[in-house]
């Protein structure tokens, strides 16, 4: 089923008002107390402020600031006159037969009025025992992977730590996942089931946060390390960081300082075990070719067994799902504390590849399971609402040139 809301009238009537405030969401504890400095408070007074702020903003999912029963009314019409709290316009919400939803959220700059707004897809996945949040880095992306449709997409602008992060608390706000939140029962959506996660171990519908859509993460390094570290921060949304993976196709210089100054898990998109298919399938590869790529990985901080690095193989009918290729990929990762998620590909309008057979994929598995690594087939989540692996795309495309090149800067 699939759910469309209509939200353009109060959209723009928000868009409006939030004219010439500037946004709190995205900044770090010392940003968001300098930004309260510039009101008036003195800097000890600012310090106990963004805590308040902090809490109320992360950990309940507060987007007025009259319920911060904690501050002041007078301080509260401040903060009122001077920022927001926004989160994202919803454009639309589907649901898949499956449970997975895939939302089109819309992004305005408040400080750029007259910028066009700009549209990214999220996703989430609901398990027995987890929920899997998938959030973009990237409006389009520039990395043009033939198998991907995202990659069919231009790159349009970096997302803001803040609309990275927005991404969670909206979706939070529309699973209930904030402290008292109602579940889900508006327009039939089904309630989401819970999982353990969180630092505190509490229950929680999302539990795991995946930068694996829109976008390459790396290229937006700064932002998705300050979204990420609020994401993990125990005051705030306090998501434990091997609940955090970030995806990239092979940004080899930025791989170890991710690792350093963030700490979450790491995913390589994979796709191929030579240099010449990769080449082609992810052209990134050109730059930074396979043996770069995995010394990388060879030296990401904080690897072991117990923060395995899990590399992602979209599997190809007669391009890269032969005996030889799994022989290879064992080979290739040799020494690499590693887990392989095989990805039976998923189809999208205009694509020239198609899925290895179920049976293929079984074989390439036994014999990367045969070499010692857990290589799960990922099950297809969301086909009917192209929410899968590798079919996300907004319709932000369609702004002209000039308007891209504006919102580029």
């Amino acid at each position: 089923m699939s759910i469309a809301l209509n939200l353009d009238h109060a959209a723009n009537a928000a868009h409006r008002e939030a004219r010439g405030k500037s946004s709190l969401v995205g900044l770090s504890r010392t940003e968001l107390a300098v930004a309260l400095g510039a009101t008036g408070l003195d800097a000890r007074e600012a310090r106990m402020r963004a805590s308040q702020l902090w809490n109320w903003i992360y950990h309940n999912g507060i987007t007025d600031f009259e319920r911060m029963s904690n501050i002041g009314k007078g301080f509260r019409r401040t903060l009122a006159d001077n920022f927001l709290l926004d989160r994202p316009e919803i454009v639309s919400e589907q649901v898949s037969t499956d449970g997975t939803r895939k939302w089109l959220f819309r992004f305005r700059d408040p400080a750029n009025p007259n910028m066009p707004p700009v549209e990214i897809e999220t996703v989430y996945i609901p398990e027995e025992d987890r929920g899997t949040l998938c959030i973009s880095s990237q409006v389009g992306c520039t990395l043009t992977c033939s198998f991907c449709h995202t990659g069919t997409q231009m790159l349009v602008r970096n997302l803001s730590a803040g609309e990275i992060l927005g991404q969670i608390l909206m979706a939070r706000e529309r699973l209930g996942d904030f402290p008292g939140g109602s579940r889900p029962g508006d327009g039939g959506l089904v309630p989401a089931p819970r999982g353990s996660g969180g630092s505190e171990g509490d229950s929680r519908a999302i539990t795991n946060v995946v930068m694996m859509g829109m976008g390459e993460p790396l290229y937006n390094y700064d932002n998705v390390k300050q979204a990420l570290l609020i994401a993990s921060d125990e005051a705030g949304i306090s998501l434990s960081r091997r609940r955090i993976t970030l995806s990239t196709s092979g940004v080899v210089p930025q791989i170890e300082p991710a690792g350093r100054e963030i700490g979450v898990m790491l995913a390589i998109s994979l796709h191929a075990v030579r240099d010449d298919l990769r080449d082609m399938l992810v052209p990134i590869n050109r730059k930074w070719p396979l043996k770069e790529l995995l010394d990388a990985c060879r030296a990401y901080p904080g690897l072991s067994n117990a923060r395995r690095i899990t590399f992602e193989y979209v599997m190809l009918k007669d391009i890269n799902d032969s005996d030889a290729d799994a022989r290879e990929l064992v080979r290739l990762l040799a020494g690499i504390p590693a887990k392989i998620n095989l990805i039976p590909f998923n189809p999208w309008p205009g694509t020239n590849y198609d899925c290895s057979s179920s049976s293929r994929i079984e074989r390439f598995a036994d014999i990367v399971n045969a070499a010692g690594y857990a290589s799960p087939v990922r099950t297809p989540r969301g086909r009917d609402i192209f929410a899968a692996c590798g079919q996300l795309k907004s319709e932000t495309e369609r702004l002209s040139r000039k308007d891209r090149e504006a919102l580029a800067g």
